[in-house]
């Protein structure tokens, strides 16, 4: 399969490549689309055969559900059975924007986007190509991300390339992603809500719009995707680890016996000499920006061939749960 790459750069380029998009979209077609989180593999979710084509083009396991992405509330509320007040007062304060709400799904919604589960996750995305797609379509569109199920999550055309190329049709170069990591998902049961999925958007936050829950899932189902213990992971083995030193850090890897010019380290606080090991990336100190470049490195040390990458542990702040828990899932 020949795959196409459209570029959404100048104000001809965007009105064209919503036109693609959309019609490959209403003829059954799957496509990769930027959201602000990551780039999504799309497909109309209200089609069971055309959902298919993403967990095939994926190679994804049929017990990930996928989120459904929505053009508005009014969209959103046409997915789910029920619109509790706190999921209005929560797509108040944070839609459009990295926050998936679950909720028990409408009976429209086929089995395979919730993995056989009663609930659905629904989400409205900010960025403005994933949004003018969605309305030219008038239908939701599932979409996780657009990689090869478990690896690392594609902030740009260029990494959906590298992973899909001659799996899927098309992909949309709507730039770089903002936030760069997946969205924050919740579920929400009556007043209250639990979160599935930590991201960007904190626990702490949505508690200040309601009561945040502990519970557990009682059926064993997956509710909501990322959830898997070992996710979001590059080719090459990743560990989380602190250290005082370039010297320290040799001492702690030493026993994988990775030769240094294979070893690849990602830094924000403690900085070691670039000489010592095959690469040496700095993040930014603050968690917007750090979560912006992560998935970037990553796939940046998996090009170079990286054996081993070593990240330093972040912070244990709210505002750096979502990041925390992506290197852990990658780490396992």
């Amino acid at each position: 399969m020949e795959t196409i790459t459209l570029r959404t750069d100048t104000a001809d380029c965007f009105a064209e490549a919503v036109v693609q998009a959309s019609s490959s979209l209403r003829h059954g077609a799957v496509v990769a689309l930027p959201t602000e989180t990551v780039y999504g593999l799309a497909a109309n979710a209200l089609d069971a055969a055309c959902v298919a084509k993403i967990f095939e083009a994926k190679d994804r396991p049929s017990e990930n559900p996928i989120i459904v992405h929505v053009a508005d509330e009014s969209m959103a509320r046409d997915c789910v059975a029920e619109w509790p007040a706190a999921a209005a007062a929560l797509a108040k304060a944070f839609w459009p924007g990295p926050l998936t709400l679950v909720l028990p799904k409408a009976e429209g919604i086929p089995d395979n986007v919730t993995a056989g589960g009663d609930t659905v996750g629904v989400r409205w995305p900010r960025h403005p190509l994933m949004q003018e797609v969605i309305r030219a379509c008038r239908f939701p569109l599932a979409a996780p991300s657009a990689n090869v199920s478990n690896q690392v999550s594609p902030t740009t055309a260029d990494h959906v390339a590298a992973q899909l190329a001659g799996r899927i049709p098309l992909i949309i170069d709507g730039g770089a992603a903002e936030v760069g990591i997946e969205s924050t998902v919740v579920e929400v049961a009556g007043d209250t809500v639990r979160v599935l999925r930590p991201g960007m958007i904190s626990g702490e936050a949505i508690a200040a719009v309601c009561p945040v829950g502990a519970g557990e899932n009682e059926t064993g189902i997956l509710k909501s995707p990322g959830q898997l213990p070992r996710h979001y992971a590059p080719n090459a083995r990743l560990l989380v680890l602190t250290w005082t030193d370039a010297e320290d850090l040799e001492k702690r890897i030493a026993y994988s016996r990775t030769p240094h010019d294979r070893v690849c380290v990602i830094a924000h606080n403690r900085i070691v000499a670039g000489t010592r090991f095959g690469r040496v990336s700095i993040l930014p100190n603050d968690p917007e920006s750090y979560a912006r470049a992560l998935y970037a490195e990553l796939h940046e040390c998996d090009a170079e061939g990286a054996e081993l990458i070593v990240v330093e542990a972040v912070p244990e702040a709210v505002e750096w749960q979502g990041i925390a828990d992506r290197l852990a899932r990658a780490s396992e």
